[in-house]
């Protein structure tokens, strides 16, 4: 049987940037994960304020870069009767936003896990874990070939999703559950002229353009769930294209130019949840732990920050109930947004509603970066580097 200090369970952008930066402080890391490297994942790409300060400061914002991945310095909000352009300011060193692809992203996560030390094992499925007096003490599962899998720690962190195998087998307490849960259709355009992110607003509609690596931009139309499940069954790409139709009056023209996808893709939709953050010998971070609507367009940013905020408890675990203040930090942040993100997902506003909602979440964007920034000043000045 293996025996580590640390096993993450999925190695999507929150399990490989906490893998890493455990191995960094000299903890031997178990990185798992049920698929295969460089894999691609439902995902609308885009990385907050928060998202690219932390990938600059382990110093992976470079790579992004070196992968073509276009810079984004302005967000356009369109109401259709009009819209507003918002410059990226430079703030806390981030001048501009990045989209990356998932098959970027996660694989450049993931070789810095390698590289701090992790050992890292793909096409693992964890079934279970196991459990001593009470406390989580490690995994089991099976690989490829069927093969049992076993190994034991004393810190197991869930980042396997919003379905999270771990969460379910701690008995992880779902403590809130949102109202409302937006579904989205998205494909990758190319040839489609776009400068930054664009979010459009009609009431009971909304859409996304994102512009990524390979000249592509990821388009996604978005509706109440209940709207989209009266949908399933017919022809996908009619409704994307109708729905997208819906939310943006052809972006002027824009998309009629431009090649449409060859795939759509569909998520069906969710309401948001916070779960319980920690337990005896275990740990959520991402999805996992908590869920926000895909219309925040904060999932990459909200696991990279919970990964920081995880490392850094377990690099002052000497000092008492460390996880405990993860707990607490993460729904201190969390909670600035979970309200907000569930009255846009709901789809109950009327464009003047919506805007003074997107304020609010500009604002608590804001907060969370102002947060990760002190706390990586605090640990650059007293604790261990990450």
């Amino acid at each position: 049987m293996e025996t580590y200090d640390v096993i993450v369970v999925g190695a999507r952008p929150g399990g490989a940037a906490t893998a890493m930066l455990l191995a960094r402080q000299g903890l031997s890391v178990l990185l798992v994960d049920r698929d295969r490297y460089g894999a691609d994942t439902l995902s609308t790409h885009a990385l907050m304020r928060g998202g690219v300060f932390l990938l600059s400061r382990w110093g992976l914002l470079d790579r992004i870069i070196d992968a073509n991945t276009p810079p984004v310095r302005q967000t356009r909000f369109d109401y259709g009767a009009d819209a507003v352009t918002v410059a990226i300011k430079p703030t806390h060193g981030v001048e501009t936003l990045f989209a990356p692809r998932r098959t970027v992203l996660d694989a450049i996560l993931v070789d810095a896990a390698v590289s701090a030390g992790a050992h890292v094992r793909f096409g693992v499925t964890v079934t279970g874990l196991l459990h001593d007096d009470g406390r989580v003490v490690g995994i089991t599962g099976r690989d490829r070939s069927g093969a049992t899998v076993v190994a034991r720690a004393r810190l197991t962190v869930g980042a396997d999703g919003a379905r999270s195998t771990v969460a379910r087998e701690a008995r992880a307490r779902t403590v809130r559950v949102g109202t409302g849960a937006g579904a989205v259709m998205y494909g990758y355009w190319s040839g489609l002229l776009v400068d930054g992110y664009e979010w459009f607003y009609r009431p009971g509609h909304t859409a996304g353009i994102i512009p990524t690596n390979d000249g592509e931009a990821c388009v996604f139309a978005g509706v109440p769930a209940a709207d989209l499940s009266s949908e399933v069954g017919g022809d996908l790409s009619d409704t994307y294209h109708r729905l997208l139709a819906a939310a943006t009056d052809g972006a002027g023209g824009r998309l009629a130019d431009a090649r449409p996808p060859r795939r759509v893709r569909t998520w069906v939709g969710r309401p948001s949840f916070i779960r319980q953050a920690h337990g005896p010998g275990w740990a959520l971070v991402g999805d996992a732990g908590s869920f926000l609507d895909p219309l925040s367009t904060h999932g990459i940013t909200d696991a990279l920050r919970d990964a920081d905020m995880l490392a850094r408890s377990v690099a002052q675990s000497h000092e008492g109930d460390a996880l405990g203040r993860y707990a607490d930090d993460r729904d201190r942040v969390v909670g600035s947004f979970f309200d907000v993100v569930d009255r846009i997902a709901g789809y109950g506003w009327d464009l003047a509603q919506v805007r003074r909602y997107l304020l609010e979440l500009s604002a608590a964007m804001s907060e969370e970066a102002d947060v990760i920034s002190m706390a990586t000043q605090q640990t650059s000045r007293h604790g261990p580097a990450t």
